[in-house]
Order: structure tokens, then sequence, then C-alpha cells
């Protein structure tokens, strides 16, 4: 054999070898392949299943929308100046927010949040809180028998008259607004 046609052989016999060690489709391999695959493409659909509801409801990147309104300050009666102040707040947002702390520059000392728990049908017990939740697309209702804020009277106030307020939450930053002092079981 000459030189010449050895050689086209010896590569002819390497190409074969390789050609047998070569990957070869199996079903045992193509079902390893399609399983190994199937988990990330399920979590991949599940996951722009969820963002896609999410997003179709209106709550991607809306952030806490928060409106206070109907403020209320009982007026204390005889020498007692202790009383309680409530506002209706309402978050019209995809996002929930906390209200941290309420302060007034018409009120001398500390305002606290507190939340009051009937004891029996005649007393009540109050805890101060250090924030509530304000949920998504719901609202705080402040009433004597749930969250209220507590303060100290001035003798000058009567009903009728305004007290500002700023309300600081987590997310919405602070909101100032009015209560009218109004008699317990008022209307005001």
């Amino acid at each position: 054999m000459s030189p010449s046609t050895a050689e086209p052989a010896a590569v002819r016999r390497h190409d074969e070898a390789a050609a047998a060690r070569a990957w070869r489709p199996t079903r045992r391999r193509v079902t390893d392949g399609l399983l190994a695959a199937l988990a990330p493409i399920a979590a991949c659909s599940l996951a722009l299943g969820g963002l896609t509801t999410w997003v179709t409801s209106g709550n991607a990147g809306s952030p806490a929308r928060i409106t206070v309104r109907d403020g209320r300050v009982f007026l204390p009666y005889g020498d007692v100046r202790d009383t309680a102040a409530f506002f209706r707040i309402g978050n019209s947002g995809g996002a929930d927010d906390r209200l941290l702390k309420v302060t007034s520059s018409a009120v001398g000392g500390d305002l606290a949040l507190s939340r009051h728990r009937m004891i029996g049908e005649t007393a009540a017990s109050a805890e101060t809180v250090d924030s509530a939740r304000v949920p998504a697309g719901g609202a705080l209702a402040m009433s004597p028998f749930g969250l209220d804020v507590t303060l100290r009277a001035e003798p000058e106030w009567q009903e009728g008259t305004y007290v500002p307020f700023t309300l600081h939450f987590e997310r919405a930053g602070r909101i100032e607004v009015q209560a009218v002092v109004i008699r317990p079981g008022g209307s005001g």
C-alpha cells in the first residue's frame, strides 16, 4: 500500500471510531432530557401566570394611596382631660401601609395609638400599639371599641372646635388633617 492510499484509510477508521463514540439519541436519553427541562419550564410558567394575574388585577406597581377623613375628637367630661381621636383611613392602592404615629401642634403632651378591648359589658382595657396596618384596597376605621389616638384635651376646646393632626405613614408619609371636637355619642 502506498502512503497516499494508507492515509485516507487511517482517516476513515478514525472517523468510524469517532462516529461509534458519538452521542446517539436513545429513548432513555431523550426521556431524561425532557424531564430535566420540565422543572424549569413549569416554574417559569407558574411565575408568569402569577405575575399576569397580579398585573391584570391592577396591582402591579400600585403604591399605597391613603385618604383620611371623618376626624373626630371626643370632648371630655368634667375635670378629666384624657380623651381620644378617631379617623377613617382608606387605602385604594395595591400595597399595604402602616400608620406609625399621630402628632398635633395643638395638643400638649404625648399622643399614642391605643387599642381598646372590652372586658365584660362595662369595662375596657387599653394597650399602646406601635403601628396599625392599613390593608391594600381596604380601610382602617378607628373607634372607641378598637384603635384610637389617646391624647390630653386642651381646656379651651369646645364642641365644634377643629384640631389639626398629622398622621405619619410608613409608605404614604405625612398626611395633615383636621378633626372636629364632638360630644361622645354625637354625630359630628
